[in-house]
């Protein structure tokens, strides 16, 4: 990616990936490269930020999905949810790290800001 000049990093969601997340964190830090993942575990290992759904928001979710099929209803009759909450996630040490700033109004707009 050096080579290549890339400007950012973003790691998709997978299994590919997911197993590497600490190492690609850690050498998109050493390469002073911007990286967004999906999920706030990531960013507290040195990841820049991550936009992900909710995970706490879709187990309660997931749980009402529970309790009507333990009530009799049909799993095939009940709607298929789409997540309705996403979390921003900044992690300012990394910015530091890898000389970027964030702008205060994107901080502002974080759900959380590890520092």
């Amino acid at each position: 990616m050096e080579e290549q000049h890339v400007g950012a990093l973003i790691v998709v969601p997978g299994m590919l990936f997911g197993e590497y997340a600490r190492e690609l964190a850690d050498l998109a830090v050493k390469s002073r490269l911007p990286t967004m993942f999906d999920s706030r575990a990531t960013v507290v290992m040195g990841a820049l930020m991550s936009y992900a759904p909710s995970w706490p928001d879709m187990y309660r979710r997931a749980a009402t999905y529970v309790d009507k099929i333990l009530r009799g209803a049909k799993p095939a009759d009940l709607p298929v949810e789409q997540p309705t909450k996403f979390e921003l996630v900044i992690n300012l040490k990394t910015a530091k790290a890898i000389g970027l700033t964030i702008p205060q109004t994107v901080l502002v707009r974080a759900d959380e800001v590890i520092e």
